[in-house]
């Protein structure tokens, strides 16, 4: 979807929730959501409230949600991606809810990202 308005210089798109046979190799990915499980014995430590088995699982939205990671390889369920300052990481699409970025969106970050890690830092006193 492609949306402007008058008094915006730049084109407004909405991120594409993903079905995990839909990826391909360069695509541009953000996680929009992540899933945790933990055995509900570590969540209330109280056996009377739920059974030492079961699961708990919490769904939460990431800090860095928006940041594109361009996508590498793929063995489902697991994608293998690289985000904009150099780092890879695997990403198990069974815990985290991915959606296509723009492509104007995704290179403009990511070439902003790229640019702030080739800064060096200096530390003054």
């Amino acid at each position: 979807m492609k949306s402007t308005a008058d008094n915006l210089e730049c084109e407004v798109y909405v991120a594409r929730s993903l079905a995990a046979e839909d990826l391909r190799c360069g695509d541009f990915v953000g996680i929009l959501r992540e899933t945790i499980e933990l055995p509900s014995f570590h969540w209330s430590c109280d056996v009377q409230l739920l059974p030492p088995d079961e699961l708990i699982r919490i769904v939460y939205q990431p800090v860095h949600g928006g940041t594109p990671l361009k996508v590498k390889a793929i063995c489902l369920p697991f994608v293998f991606v690289k985000n904009p300052v150099g780092q890879h990481q695997t990403l198990d699409v069974r815990r985290q809810q991915l959606v296509r970025l723009s492509e104007s969106y995704a290179r403009l970050v990511w070439k902003t990202l790229a640019r702030t890690k080739q800064q060096p830092t200096t530390v003054g006193c």
